[in-house]
């Protein structure tokens, strides 16, 4: 079977899937659960060659902890299934009715996206998430994940179908068994058979999907996210969150990658905030009166403020004021997250109302970007785009509309 009819299979079984009851649904989700949770020993098995794959190239301690499943990870994957199962099912959800002095009625109602293509890197939870996010949405989706996690991914997409398969055509998950780059080429060209894009994973890798698919696509994942120490602050705040929002899991896409600091404050803060860096080994990148106060920091380039680390890395920069600051940040930030710690609100609020991000903070960490936090119960990924959604993505992002029109023989004159 060639990849044109392996999705046009999919597509078929999304119209199947978009008919199914919240309780059949929910019934797929938990039969998957059961299956994950009994086969935990041989997925951890597979993940364990992919890791030791890994583990032959130059890949970072912090992303081969992003690939890596264990015993404990799966546990918390399943209960997560568990808890979408208790989310509310959005589609068929009526937004607005309209009565117009004809006696026509205008429901806008909740309805599948359809058929959605996710390309991700590293990690393999992200299979399981998209397919019982998509499934509770009643949208099918194809899988295509990156070449560090082919066997652990190819395992996990084997068991959801497997799951599936007794209530519905499992090719409504669909998993795209290659590490060929030309079939991602390919799927990005399939407008008439896949609705909607969502590229989970590096700049690069989002960069690479909007420039070359010819269908829709929703920007989510890359995380430039900037922390922004106002003069005003209180700065045992600003340290506890700069510390939290760096180091709890700097690998992720909304931990901080930058930090701006005004100059009033920043020699006191600055030499805290390197202690306590150096303490968890943080290499810091900073601009020449960083570097004054900071010695031992590296100096930052133009491309270290435009980068994503993903890594125990941070860039710092000394800022004369609030507005340079918000100027630094709408000019390097990917729109993902952002923080301010302040005590003065005509800042804050012109903070809040100039920054270009999905999430902007005021004294908390950008650690929060996330569905779970959000109170979304789950989450699809955090979109940086201006359409569509914005930020977390839970199951009500992963729906679009449609409005169904009820009439007696109205006709138009």
């Amino acid at each position: 079977m060639n990849l044109t009819e392996q999705i046009q299979k999919t597509k078929e079984a999304a119209l199947a899937l978009a008919q199914l009851s919240s309780e059949d649904k929910n019934k797929i989700l938990h039969n998957i659960a059961v299956m994950l949770a009994k086969n935990s020993a041989s997925i951890i098995a597979e993940n364990q060659k992919d890791l030791a794959a890994a583990q032959l190239t130059n890949i970072s301690e912090v992303m081969l902890k992003r690939l890596t499943l264990t015993e404990k990870d799966l546990q918390g994957i399943c209960r997560d299934i568990e808890d979408i199962i208790l989310l509310p099912d959005p589609v068929g959800e009526v937004l607005e009715t309209v009565h117009r002095p004809n006696g026509l009625k205008i429901e806008k109602v909740r309805v599948p996206l359809g058929t959605v293509l996710v390309i991700y890197e590293s990690r393999p939870n992200v299979t399981v998430d998209v397919a019982t996010l998509s499934l509770k949405c009643g949208n099918a989706c194809v899988l295509k994940g990156g070449s560090e996690a082919i066997n652990t991914n190819r395992i996990l997409a084997k068991l959801l179908r497997e799951a599936i398969q007794d209530t519905l055509d499992p090719n409504v998950v669909t998993f795209i068994d290659t590490t060929d780059r030309k079939a991602t080429e390919e799927l990005l060209t399939m407008h008439d058979l896949i609705d909607v894009v969502i590229p989970r994973g590096s700049h690069r890798l989002i960069k690479y999907v909007v420039n070359n698919a010819k269908i829709p696509v929703i920007e989510t994942g890359a995380g430039n996210c900037h922390l922004y120490v106002e003069q005003s602050a209180d700065l045992k705040m600003a340290l506890e969150i700069a510390l939290n929002a760096k180091l709890s899991k700097p690998a992720v896409c909304n931990s901080i990658e930058t930090l701006l600091v005004d100059e009033a404050i920043a020699e006191p803060f600055l030499r805290e905030l390197a202690l306590a860096f150096e303490q968890h080994q943080v290499e810091i990148r900073g601009c020449e009166q960083t570097r004054k106060i900071i010695p031992a920091a590296k100096a930052a380039t133009e491309a270290d403020y435009a980068t994503e680390y993903n890594d125990l890395i941070i860039a710092v920069a000394i800022v004369k004021d609030y507005k340079a600051a918000i100027r630094h940040i709408n000019r390097y930030s990917t729109k993902h997250s952002e923080t301010i710690v302040s005590g003065n609100q005509a800042i804050i609020d012109e903070f809040l109302n100039t920054i270009n991000s999905a999430c902007c903070y005021v004294n908390a960490s950008t650690r929060f970007t996330d569905g779970g936090c959000f109170g979304f119960g789950a989450e699809f990924g955090i979109s940086t785009g201006m359409l569509h959604a914005r930020g977390p993505m839970g199951l009500k992002e992963l729906t679009s509309y449609k409005y169904k029109i009820y009439g007696t023989g109205q006709i138009r004159v």
